[in-house]
């Protein structure tokens, strides 16, 4: 499977910019008639989606791990 580069900026971008980005791909790929550039940006959809569940996944912790960090603090506040 061929790997689709994408601009060195895109890991930069926020989840939202990542998401506007697929959609935008998806309303592509639902106008487009020539198979084989919709075969190649389907692939790019895919490399994309990869990419933004990465990007969830690494919010998701940081969420968590912050989260965690102010229980320990209010539970400590109370135990005074």
């Amino acid at each position: 499977m061929n790997e689709i580069n994408f601009p060195d900026d895109i890991n930069s971008k926020s989840l939202n910019e990542l998401t506007e980005l697929a959609d935008e791909i998806i309303k592509n790929l639902e106008n487009e008639k020539d198979l084989e550039k919709s075969a190649k940006e389907y692939q790019k959809l895919l490399n994309l989606n990869k990419l933004i569940e990465k990007k969830f996944q690494e919010s998701n912790k940081a969420i968590s791990k912050k989260t965690n960090f102010q229980i320990r603090e209010i539970k400590k506040k109370n135990e005074k």
